[in-house]
């Protein structure tokens, strides 16, 4: 999967919006291996704590998808205000290393544990659904669990697999986008389910940050990450069960100090090599073969930002009643 370093739009076209910049895309280069919307939103860091009381649910099937795809607006997004939440929906136990299914099970279940505490997460559920038999589960399920997550946990933004990424081919990825995506619109609605309320009260789901893998991709908005780069870096060091992250700088390091050879860019120990790999070779020379998607470095470079994160964003529609009445609503003669 190729990716580019061809600038789309020169920095002059980028307009500010409220903190965020709408941009008017040139064509794509084709070997972005990208689909664009006509009008890409850049999302910059804000000042303070502008989210404060908002609640974040950042969902993944497998212990590393939040720390590969989504990491750095995780970090950004729990640094403006956010209280967040971590919801794994497989076990992972076909992936990743240990001596039997057990431990395969207990050291993913434990990184993701440490993926939540490094990215400032407030607590992570495990749903435990077979890994890469995602598609053997009954979808209304595992959408009636989101349903009832999203609505004790009055969640307003998720972070999740895009669930129309037209050439996903992991069935954990996309059931868990589709059930997620089923899920958004009756947890706002007394009348699913209605015996949880009870328990709790219905709950919208405001805002939508869908990511993916393979291309063509929607896009529609661009994160910048600059600031959260290593932070995103951390949560994927902590990712040694399985994954392109973890250790796989220090026994890149080790395997090519028993050859007599030294990449200087891994340092002098294994913490350093294992941060540097990820941020370097994970993240941008080596992303589309290690993840299947263009560099964060190179993504950033297209709208003049330094590291990036791009997503197929869904916010709430602005109200053009509202303004209209606003603008012509009078008093009533008394």
């Amino acid at each position: 999967m190729a990716t580019s370093g061809a600038l789309l739009v020169p920095v002059a076209a980028v307009a500010s919006v409220n903190n965020k910049e709408a941009v008017k895309e040139a064509p794509i280069d084709k070997d972005d291996n990208e689909t664009i919307f006509d009008e890409v939103i850049i999302e910059r860091p804000l000042k303070g704590r502008p989210h404060l009381g908002k609640v974040l649910a950042v969902i993944q099937p497998h212990c590393d998808d939040i720390p590969i795809f989504a990491g750095g607006t995780v970090a950004k997004l729990i640094d403006e205000g956010y209280i967040g939440y971590l919801i794994r929906t497989t076990n992972d136990d076909a992936a990743g290393s240990g001596k039997n299914y057990g431990e395969v099970v207990a050291n993913n279940e434990a990184d993701t544990e440490a993926v939540g505490r490094v990215l400032g997460l407030k607590k992570t559920y495990h749903l435990n659904y077979r890994n890469h038999n995602m598609d053997e589960n009954n979808i209304q399920e595992i959408k009636s669990r989101m349903i009832f997550l999203i609505r004790m946990l009055k969640v307003d933004t998720v972070i999740c697999y895009d669930p129309w990424a037209p050439y996903e081919n992991n069935p954990d990825h996309y059931i868990t986008g589709r059930a997620v995506e089923a899920a958004i619109g009756p947890a706002g609605s007394r009348l699913d389910y209605p015996e949880q309320m009870d328990l709790m009260d219905a709950h919208g789901v405001s805002e939508k940050y869908f990511f993916t893998r393979r291309g063509p991709q929607y896009v529609n908005r661009i994160v910048d990450i600059s600031n959260y780069i290593d932070k995103k870096v951390e949560s994927n060091m902590v990712n040694v069960t399985q994954g392109p992250a973890g250790n796989n700088g220090s026994r890149l390091r080790n395997k090519l100090a028993a050859q007599g050879k030294k990449l200087p860019i891994l340092g002098d120990d294994d913490r350093t090599a294992d941060f540097n790999y990820i941020k370097h070779f994970v993240l941008d020379i080596e992303s589309p073969r290690l993840r299947f998607s263009p560099s964060d470095k190179k993504i950033g470079e297209k709208y003049g930002l330094e590291w990036a994160e791009r997503f197929h964003y869904i916010g709430p529609i602005h109200s053009n009643e509202e303004d209209y009445i606003a603008k012509n609503a009078i008093p009533l003669k008394k």
